[in-house]
């Protein structure tokens, strides 16, 4: 994409916001081995379909989620196809899935889905999958390899314990502080899987991954925590250029570990506060390369807000437009070897500023 249509693209996504407060990220990839054609991707996660009763939804998520796939519907350049980073549903039923993917089917073009921990622990994914297929694949695209893993698993004897309902395993893991819960990984089988699907890859081509959960340990007391991140990540390391996005924690993320470049998405629902805000419990959360402002919980769309994610020289570039908040880009430094924040960031040495809302 040439500096004038990036500008033009960044125009009118920034008049498309001021009709919308929603998370609509768009991706730019110019480094697929064997082409000379960038191209972009939409991504929209964690709507949380929540039903009342009868044909009755919480108001706000399901018009979270119609307005998002309105919007992605009116982006210019049209991408290629759309990811969904998991959890259409708040509790797995199955007509919360069918009321998300009901709305989701307006969405023009290819739609690629991801798990999430809402749409399986009430029947262990059964219906999803019905839906939607596996929940773990790859496939390339003008020279990028894509991957999808469902990385909201966990241990097979707390899944298959004798619970009082599927809906009471759900609810334990529902919750961001219950101890009843179980922390995330994508586990043995899949792991090999992704091996072996790694192996027919060249070690030059880059390498997109899209999880639920961060393939990062972050905060354990909230999930947002991935048990065999390191395993996952030691597959992931012999590459030149690898970009793990997911969604999940309804928050800005990003990091750099190694080769291995993270980035959230926002919600379509709600945002969370940034873990360390979190005073019912001792915060064991390590230094990001970048911190985020804390969410203002009396304005259920502060943090909410749509992502330009520039991967033109392979490395990635944030542009995060929030309403109600100042804009933020998180631009890829070259010498330093991660992202920077450039506004919230000390420009001296680039080290997290302590700053807060």
């Amino acid at each position: 994409m040439s500096n004038s249509s990036r500008r033009n693209f960044l125009k009118a996504g920034s008049a498309m916001l001021a009709a919308s407060a929603l998370p609509i990220s768009v991706v730019e990839l110019a480094f697929g081995k064997g082409s000379d054609e960038n191209f972009t991707f939409a991504y929209i996660s964690d709507s949380h379909i929540t039903h009342i009763k009868g044909n009755k939804f919480v108001n706000n998520w399901d018009r979270g989620l119609i307005r998002a796939v309105a919007e992605a519907n009116l982006l210019d350049p049209r991408p290629d196809f759309i990811f969904y980073g998991g959890d259409i549903a708040q509790l797995g039923k199955p007509e919360e899935i069918d009321h998300g993917l009901e709305i989701l089917s307006g969405l023009r073009g290819d739609v690629h889905y991801v798990m999430g921990e809402h749409d399986y622990y009430t029947d262990l994914g059964e219906y999803w999958q019905k839906q939607l297929g596996p929940d773990h694949y790859s496939f390339d695209h003008k020279g990028v390899h894509f991957v999808v893993l469902n990385s909201i698993l966990t241990y097979e004897k707390w899944m298959h314990q004798k619970w009082e309902s599927g809906m009471h395993r759900m609810k334990q893991m529902a919750r961001l502080d219950n101890p009843n819960g179980q922390p995330f990984m994508v586990g043995d089988a899949q792991r090999q899987w992704l091996k072996a699907d790694l192996d027919k890859v060249s070690k030059d081509t880059p390498v997109v991954v899209f999880s639920h959960s961060p393939l990062q340990k972050i905060f354990k007391a909230w999930n947002f925590w991935t048990e065999d991140a390191e395993q996952v990540q030691a597959l992931l390391k012999p590459f030149d250029k690898v970009t793990v996005l997911y969604g999940h924690v309804h928050q800005i993320h990003t990091n750099q570990i190694g080769n291995i470049s993270f980035h959230a998405a926002m919600a379509t629902a709600w945002p969370w506060p940034y873990p360390a805000a979190y005073t019912q419990k001792e915060s064991l959360l390590p230094k990001l390369t970048v911190e985020m402002n804390r969410a203002d919980p009396f304005f259920e769309r502060d943090a909410t807000g749509w992502q330009f994610i520039n991967m033109h020289t392979g490395n990635v570039d944030v542009n995060y437009t929030l309403p109600d908040n100042a804009n933020r880009v998180v631009a890829y430094d070259t010498k330093l070897g991660h992202p920077v924040d450039t506004r919230l960031q000390d420009n001296a040495d680039r080290t997290p500023a302590q700053t807060h809302y």
